[in-house]
């Protein structure tokens, strides 16, 4: 089988799309220069792809739109966050990865993402190709992408992640979460309700709708555990619940649980960090 497979320069997810493309057969790496423009890339890429069996790319935010655009051009389904293939028929991750999904895809080529964490990352070996998409091409494109002004470690980015949820109780509440969190060295996050209460910013959301996690240590500070939050935090590593309720469903995912008021267990742990630290 000949694989084209979209790789996006220093992207983890790209390089792990690529493990799992080399399984399926001969792999052509291509980038696309330029402006992200959905239309655009799909356009270039569709025409890069011809006489390819199958078209790859990350099961990310970009991978999946844009192989949604080449599937709509190519009139092919497209068969979203694939952690396996067995001939014609694909396991994916389904309703943010509560369930697993097989399904026989009717179609050629066989256009396909593949779902965050679950493939080792490869280095690209081969000669990653560049693709210059039409400079005529007026597709919308993103011109200017500006940064959420965080003033401190990008959530996406953090090894540590301290987010906290409804049992945190206000949006001052949130200081003993900051505290924590800076003296980890990481990042704050949220879950949805949250920001549906304007507690925090959306950019702090941890979820299927917000930002998907994937740090050494995801701290949950008085989360639930919704499947829509826990598909924004399985990829990390370990997870430590702090939660008040010994039945909340987050528990079934934690590595580690301390049951208890997080307002009480929360400042504690930042205290012994800087007793730790002499600080």
């Amino acid at each position: 089988m000949s694989v084209l497979v979209l790789v996006e320069p220093g992207d983890e997810l790209s390089l792990q799309a690529l493990g799992f493309a080399r399984t399926l057969g001969d792999v052509r790496a291509v980038s696309v220069e330029g402006p992200y423009a959905p239309g655009a890339w799909a356009k270039t890429i569709t025409a890069a792809a011809e006489g390819a069996d199958a078209i790859v790319a990350a099961g990310s935010e970009r991978g999946n739109e844009v192989l949604a655009h080449v599937a709509a051009r190519l009139d092919q389904p497209f068969a979203a966050n694939v952690t396996r293939i067995d001939g014609d028929v694909v396991t994916r991750v389904r309703w943010g990865g509560s369930l697993l999904e097989e399904a026989r895809v009717h179609g050629s080529p066989l256009i396909l993402s593949v779902a965050p964490h679950v493939h080792a990352a490869e280095p690209a070996g081969e000669p990653v190709e560049t693709l210059v998409p039409d400079s005529s091409d007026e597709s919308p494109r993103v011109v200017e992408h500006v940064a959420a002004a965080t003033g401190g470690v990008s959530l996406a980015e953090a090894k540590v992640v301290v987010s906290g949820g409804r049992g945190v109780g206000s949006a001052e509440g949130f200081a003993i979460i900051e505290e924590l969190a800076e003296l980890l060295g990481g990042a704050v996050g949220c879950s949805r309700v949250v920001t549906s209460a304007g507690w925090r910013p959306h950019t702090n959301q941890v979820g299927q709708t917000g930002t998907k996690v994937s740090p050494d240590l995801y701290v949950a500070c008085g989360i639930s555990g919704a499947t829509q939050h826990i598909a924004g935090c399985k990829g990390a590593k370990k997870i430590l619940a702090i939660n008040a309720d010994p039945e909340a469903p987050i528990l079934a995912s934690a590595d580690y649980a301390v049951i208890g008021d997080l307002h009480e267990i929360v400042p504690a742990i930042s205290a012994e960090l800087r007793k730790a630290r002499g600080a």
